[in-house]
């Protein structure tokens, strides 16, 4: 991260755009994933390792298999192949709420958010706090209570844009609501929040709290992926970035070692990412004259 974060993961620099990691075991990885969908291969021995406390951008061209990947991670959807661990322990999600039981929070491009409902109902969606006693067993809701929490939440992630959070979320900014969205995955990840396209059409203003925000869940010791196109932001927040090509993991570089421009040549295949950050599983096909 921008604020050298990455010494607290141990990331040494080697060669020109190398990231070695030394004595760090991975919060959540899989090995060789596969996904087939008829004749189209969309993850072909897919490997992704994701440190603890770090900010992890993945990024690549679309068509990449990115998405399935990041699916296949959260439970949306079932590999073919391959092993994923969650501290340490094998594991296969087969939905995204056996994702969320084990401590993933998702944030999707399309925030899947309640319009009509207020920003503290939104923040427990499908967690909803009852009240105790012969009203909590008859489904009542604490409202009280999760307008307490809700507020402690948002201040501790200093997200000062939200003053009231009785207002509905219809009535917020698009920035507001993905701070809503992002607070609620950081109530509930106790192990991992992945956010898909956080910053997409969102002004400079707005992408800049949304950054902040990144930066502060990462502060607190919980890692997170961002799936990103925005290559200012994934340079901004990130602390190694993972390129995704041809289905599969091409390699792992530090922001710091490297220009946007060369991962924008990772990306497409114009460059190649150097011997000690590819993947020993990726073969790039050769080039057509």
């Amino acid at each position: 991260m921008s604020d050298n974060s990455t010494s607290d993961i141990k990331l040494t620099k080697g060669a020109p755009g190398a990231t070695t990691v030394r004595d760090v075991t991975p919060i959540f990885r899989a090995e060789r994933l596969v996904k087939r969908y008829g004749r189209v291969t969309a993850m072909n021995g897919a490997n992704f390792e994701l440190l603890p406390g770090e900010v992890l951008a993945v990024v690549g061209d679309n068509g990449a298999g990115k998405t399935t990947l990041i699916k296949a991670l959260t439970g949306a959807v079932h590999p073919d192949s391959g092993t994923i661990w969650l501290d340490g322990e094998p594991v296969s999600f087969h939905s995204p709420q056996d994702a969320r039981r084990r401590g993933i929070e998702t944030v999707y491009q399309q925030l899947a958010v309640a319009p009509a409902m207020d920003i503290a109902s939104n923040l427990f969606l499908g967690r909803e706090m009852r009240r105790s006693g012969v009203l909590g067993a008859m489904r009542f809701l604490d409202r009280k209570a999760m307008r307490t929490e809700a507020r402690n939440q948002l201040d501790a992630l200093g997200i000062g844009t939200v003053q009231d959070i009785t207002l509905p979320v219809e009535s917020l900014s698009g920035g507001q609501r993905q701070a809503v969205a992002v607070a609620r995955a950081a109530m509930f990840g106790s192990k991992v929040v992945v956010m898909d396209e956080p910053t997409a059409a969102l002004g400079v203003r707005e992408t800049g709290h949304v950054l902040d925000l990144i930066k502060r869940i990462a502060n607190r010791g919980l890692p997170v992926v961002l799936i990103s196109h925005d290559m200012p932001a994934v340079f901004e927040v990130a602390d190694r970035i993972h390129v995704h090509r041809l289905g599969r993991r091409a390699g792992v570089i530090a922001p710091k070692d490297v220009t946007m421009s060369d991962v924008v040549s990772f990306i497409t295949g114009a460059e190649e990412i150097p011997k000690e950050s590819r993947d020993p599983d990726f073969v790039d096909p050769p080039l057509r004259a």
